[in-house]
């Protein structure tokens, strides 16, 4: 079996996403479904807020964890 390729890089995109929010209190369910809308992954909730946890805290961005 391959392994799933994503069409874009991710994590690229979380840097970005972050960068452009700045340094506001940002919701984790919002910035899920923002990474999801650009870039049409299919990794899990968690995955995602794991990847958004660390690439906030090495920009020292705040990230309001409501996932429920």
């Amino acid at each position: 079996m391959l392994p799933h390729v994503e069409s874009c890089n991710v994590a690229a995109s979380v840097d970005k996403l972050l960068a452009e929010r700045g340094t506001a209190l940002l919701s984790m369910k919002e910035l899920i479904a923002a990474v999801r809308e650009r870039t049409g992954t299919e990794r899990s909730d968690a995955d995602l807020a794991g990847l958004i946890t660390k690439k906030a805290a090495l920009l020292g961005v705040a990230v309001l964890s409501d996932q429920g």
